[in-house]
């Protein structure tokens, strides 16, 4: 149930709001999905009347919106419930200043107190903010209303750094009010995942060792780091989208069946696979994972020449970091013993597309596989972005008078008409906060393993200087990664071929 209630950006001049919550909200509203009570207040450090702050919002639902502005009556009567309120984060005088505003609001909107902050800032101001919060009793969390805070991600840059953030917040609000977001859970075809497992027969009962060859995740980009090498410097490839991103891709596919769809059961089993990874020891980072970086090359996108990973703006010319990660790892329970998962994400790669790839195992050479050489296995990919759907690859025989057996794919593409635009994943996500549902968002102990099992990658390549840069932009990454899967007889998929 949507309960009313303010939603408070810190971070709200920044492109994240202008860019994605913004629109996210303008879109919940013509669904017919933001409470009846409801006003979003940015707080910025800039200086800005109300009327300027909406004039720019104005521009940004009109820019980024996947639902386009026709009618202005609309937009103008959400855009009266945004507010602007200037304060520096560090201002501790102020938080009080601004809990007076906050009450006039939750007056003139019977919001009652029930407020969301959201931190659209840098992590390093996250454990601040939220002391500041607290010291001004903005966040009581009593029976009279609630306080809940999301937190976007990076959650920290190795477990100890997350250890200490996570004390931080939860000396303010506890693990039931803490959403830390990862945008990707958002994402239709994400919780599709479950769906198409457990609500169909056809599927759950071959999802295990018995039927499954091996799986390949991947999620890969066309652009280089943009105007993020500040940031990317301290992350790389491997915090940036490994840890989060990718691992939670792994975790809805590995899962075991939870009792029940609740937020707690669903959780429970992701953290599972997480307690199923085994940390690498060094000569098994060394065997099991390849990093790379882009060096000059060819925009895959445009076709014109690209820069280097070093030649970008505020980025090292000796950079270690890595814009490439590919890795096989084992899910060390007894539904997956011996089936690979072969993950890899990177930048500056022939095509932008995130997937799931399902290979199911041969069957003994009897019959159609003893005298048909070379038959494709059966093969179910889940694709999230940019194409949604799913096709599922089988084998038939060609029409006409020859005995021919070609692959053959049942297809299903959910954004594939012009009308049919999924909704944006933080549309889904501000969503649920407001419902209170924490399905779709990151538990610590999630985080906490997530963590363990990278940092026993990042401490083995501490030890390690690569020799970078290792692949040319717009291609599909150092060559390693090839030698990674080839040696186990497999090869990767061509994901820029949609079927």
């Amino acid at each position: 149930m949507i309960i009313d209630a303010l939603l408070v950006v810190f971070g709200g001049t920044g492109d994240l709001a202008h860019r994605k919550l913004y629109p996210a909200v303008y879109n919940l509203y013509l669904s017919g999905l933001l409470p009846e009570n409801f006003a979003l207040v940015a707080v910025g450090r800039r200086d800005k009347s109300i009327q300027d702050f909406r004039s720019q919002v104005m521009e940004s639902i009109r820019e980024y919106s996947r639902n386009k502005v026709e009618d202005i009556d609309k937009l103008e009567k959400i855009l009266a419930r945004f507010y602007y309120y200037k304060k520096d984060f560090y201002d501790s005088q102020g938080y009080e200043r601004l809990g007076e505003f906050l009450k006039d609001l939750d007056d003139s909107y019977k919001t009652r107190g029930n407020r969301v902050f959201y931190l659209a800032v840098a992590p390093e101001h996250f454990g601040p903010i939220v002391e500041r919060i607290h010291s001004a009793g903005l966040a009581p969390n009593g029976k009279e209303s609630w306080q809940r805070i999301v937190i976007e991600k990076p959650f920290g840059k190795d477990l100890e750094s997350a250890a200490r953030l996570n004390e931080d917040i939860t000396r303010v609000f506890s693990e039931d009010h803490i959403y830390r977001i990862d945008h990707y859970l958002g994402k239709e075809m994400l919780q599709n995942i479950m769906v198409i497992r457990f609500a169909n027969t056809l599927f759950e009962p071959l999802w295990n060792n018995k039927h499954i060859d091996h799986i390949q995740i991947t999620s890969c980009e066309t652009i280089g780091i943009e105007n993020r090498g500040g940031y990317y410097e301290g992350s790389g490839a491997l915090r940036d989208m490994m840890q989060n991103h990718m691992l939670q891709l792994l975790m809805l596919t590995a899962m075991e069946p939870p009792v029940n769809l609740d937020t707690e059961s669903i959780r429970d089993e992701k953290v599972k696979v997480l307690k199923a990874l085994s940390a690498m020891a060094p000569e098994e980072v060394a065997r099991n994972v390849v990093r790379g970086q882009y060096g000059e090359g060819v925009d895959p996108d445009s076709g014109d020449r690209a820069i280097g990973y070093r030649q970008e703006d505020r980025v090292s010319r000796d950079s270690d970091t890595e814009t490439y990660v590919s890795m096989k790892l084992m899910v060390n329970n007894i539904r997956w013993a011996g089936v690979p998962f072969y993950l890899r994400t990177g930048k500056r790669l022939p095509c932008k597309t995130t997937e799931i790839a399902i290979e199911f195992s041969k069957p003994p050479e009897v019959l159609y596989f003893k005298e048909f050489q070379n038959l494709q296995s059966n093969l179910l990919v889940i694709k999230i972005q940019p194409r949604e759907g799913a096709f599922l690859q089988f084998n038939a025989k060609k029409p006409g008078a020859r005995s021919e057996i070609i692959p053959v794919a049942m297809d299903f593409c959910q954004n594939c008409t012009v009308d049919a635009v999924s909704a944006d994943a933080y549309e889904r996500l501000l969503y649920d906060v407001l419902r209170g549902d924490s399905t779709l968002f990151t538990r610590w102990d999630e985080v906490e393993h997530s963590w363990r099992f990278i940092d026993s990658i990042a401490e083995a390549w501490d030890k390690v200087s690569p020799s970078f840069p290792n692949y040319s932009a717009g291609s599909w990454g150092p060559d390693e990664a090839r030698v990674l899967i080839e040696r186990d007889g497999r090869i990767w998929r061509d994901v820029c071929d949609y079927y």
